[in-house]
């Protein structure tokens, strides 16, 4: 089976372009569990390209482009290492 993960290194989604991130180690702290966390490397993000274009200071330390996420789920560039599209869902029948 081909494997549908990009690395960022190979190729990059279209600016505005929704895909699945993959960010190694990421750690989400789990609403109404104090100081509890659960590690998700797969989220939902928005590739923002050429975000910090116009802020020298931010593209140098953080990278040019940004991963917009949902909900608190924003990422800099460098903490995703491969991307892939949202498969479509299971076609409807009537």
């Amino acid at each position: 089976m081909k494997n549908e993960w990009i690395s960022v290194n190979d190729e990059l989604p279209n600016h505005d372009q929704r895909v699945l991130g993959f960010i190694p180690g990421n750690k989400v702290h789990l609403p109404g569990k104090d100081l509890q966390f659960e590690e998700r490397e797969v989220v939902v993000l928005r590739f923002c390209k050429d975000f910090y274009a116009k802020n020298e200071e931010k593209k140098e330390k953080y990278g040019l482009h940004f991963w917009a996420g949902e909900g608190n789920s924003n990422h800099f560039f460098k903490d995703v290492t491969h991307w892939r599209s949202i498969p479509s869902g299971p076609a409807q029948t009537s």
